[in-house]
């Protein structure tokens, strides 16, 4: 049972949220091969100014060895 949690900047808008979310459990069925129903999608938002300690360090740096698609950026 796949929970995804994602967390982006403040500022979309509920319509690109939930295109988002969709797309989102979408390719978690195809990958996984499981079943829609089983899916959930979380959004956090996060304000720029936060970014790098509440996101960044905590989640990106602090956990390096689980996050399979690494950022193209250090805003350290």
């Amino acid at each position: 049972m796949p929970h995804v949690i994602l967390k982006l900047l403040a500022g979309r808008s509920e319509h690109q949220k939930a295109r988002l979310a969709e797309d989102v459990s979408r390719a978690v069925v195809t990958a996984l091969d499981s079943d829609d129903s089983s899916v959930s999608v979380a959004i956090e938002e996060v304000q720029a100014s936060d970014w790098t300690e509440k996101v960044y360090k905590p989640d990106i740096i602090g956990n390096m060895d689980r996050v399979y698609k690494k950022p193209g950026y250090n805003p350290v």
